[in-house]
């Protein structure tokens, strides 16, 4: 039998820890080794019992859940599972939490903690597991804000780059913007986190790249330097409407328990944009996406998948490269220059 996965549970309330330990024991595939009330018996107890993975809360006493998890990811990176709030505050530490190298979250219920928490650990359970299975990585120092150049009338885009990702994927969708320039084709992101995150995600990366980032609304334009982001809890999809792209934004039904899906956004780009496209798939569990890329490259886009040694999580794109989805496998760091020569190339055509 497959060893079990060690889970700590690092939270302030005697509830919350007593909910989550007999929710996540009831896995057969899970073992909750010890919880702790906050950060100086957490350390003490990663020592002890050397967990696989740590869920974690953010407001706890003697020590922030963000400063924790900063001296974590510097001394000793593990995976982390926030457990936070979903108020404007929680979201923005959240973000931040990802940043420093959390590798996923849940959000607690606001109002009826022990009947909440139960409806949510079908989900911290698949993200736990997912969670022991990644690969965490010491974290740079977060990037600082970025100084936009002047305002500039925005002009349409014949070429598109259509983004894919969940678990891992906040960063590497901030790693791989900022190094796009200001004047980069249009941008259509799906990235799987529920709502109020996704404008927050891009509330922040508009602040840290040179490219204009927000939550897409139905009809927007896809033009050159800008960047939409499916909106949590909705599917986005291109269209091509005359000279012009733009995306439409709906609330169908979830496609294999996503959404926004990738897989509805890459199918979409595949019909609208074909060869004027760049598919990419980044790090993240599952298989959505996969089928949409290879949709994309059927149509005569060019498609790209993450490498194995720099996902957090390889699902997604392993599955996209086994239909045979990907043109290229490359590291995060080799993606946007790539990217740039294609439609550098498609340009000259």
């Amino acid at each position: 039998m497959p060893a079990k996965v060690r889970v700590l549970i690092i939270d302030d309330s005697a509830l919350v820890r007593r909910v989550l330990s007999e929710a996540l024991s009831a896995d057969s595939g899970i073992e909750v080794v010890g919880t702790a009330s906050d950060p100086y018996i957490a350390k003490d107890r990663i020592n002890e019992l050397k967990p696989d993975v740590l869920t974690l809360d953010v407001e706890m006493p003697r020590m922030h859940g963000l400063t924790f998890l900063r001296l974590l990811m510097e001394r000793r990176p593990m995976p982390v599972v926030m457990v936070s709030s979903l108020t404007v505050e929680g979201t923005d530490v959240t973000l931040q939490a990802l940043e420093l190298g959390a590798v996923d979250f849940v959000t607690k219920p606001q109002l009826d903690i022990n009947t909440g928490l139960g409806l949510l650990m079908p989900e911290l359970v698949e993200k736990v597991k997912a969670a022991a299975r990644s690969r965490p990585r010491r974290r740079a120092n977060v990037a600082e804000v970025v100084a936009k150049p002047a305002p500039r009338l925005s002009r349409t885009t014949q070429q598109i780059l259509a983004v894919g990702a969940s678990t891992g994927g906040t960063e590497a969708i901030r790693e791989l913007l900022m190094q796009l320039p200001a004047d980069a084709p249009g941008v259509v992101i799906v990235q799987h986190m529920p709502e109020r995150f996704t404008r927050a995600f891009a509330g922040r990366l508009d602040t840290q790249c040179a490219l204009q980032v927000v939550e897409a609304s139905h009809g927007e334009r896809v033009v050159s330097g800008k960047v939409l982001i499916a909106p949590g809890n909705h599917h986005m999809r291109l269209v091509r409407l005359g000279a012009e792209y733009r995306v439409e934004i709906d609330q169908g039904d979830p496609v294999r328990l996503h959404r926004p899906s990738v897989d509805v956004l890459f199918d979409s780009v595949a019909s609208a944009a074909g060869k004027n496209a760049v598919g990419v798939i980044l790090t993240g569990m599952g298989d959505d996406g996969a089928r949409g890329l290879l949709a994309m490259k059927q149509a005569g886009a060019f498609t790209v998948a993450q490498d194995r040694d720099s996902c957090v999580v390889f699902g997604m794109p392993r599955e996209a490269i086994a239909l045979g989805g990907a043109d290229r496998v490359l590291p995060l760091e080799g993606i946007a220059d790539t990217v740039l020569d294609r439609f550098a190339d498609q340009a000259r055509l």
